[in-house]
């Protein structure tokens, strides 16, 4: 099942292949396709995992769209930062 996420703190090549990469290594997970300027993560992979999927994107910093607010959101902020920065060097 194709699953289509709208997420936030997108930033740059280095935000994609960390998402590509920490997505792609999750069980039952076939594909993942990041479209940096629209913050949309698309994912390959079985119905019931969405809400893993969302939960695996928040620990990388890159939370769904309207789901983080305050705290959570400066804190998926600074992780983001982060994740960029380690995609970038790998």
């Amino acid at each position: 099942m194709k699953h289509i996420i709208e997420v936030e703190n997108i930033k740059c090549g280095g935000c994609a292949n960390t998402i590509e990469t920490r997505l792609g290594k999750l069980d039952g997970v076939s594909a993942v396709q990041v479209e940096v300027d629209q913050g949309r993560v698309t994912v390959e992979a079985g119905d019931a995992d969405r809400a893993r999927l969302a939960e695996a994107l928040l620990r990388s910093g890159y939370p769904e769209k309207g789901t983080a607010e305050g705290i959570k959101a400066a804190s998926a902020k600074a992780k983001s930062f982060v994740s960029c920065a380690i995609g970038r060097m790998s």
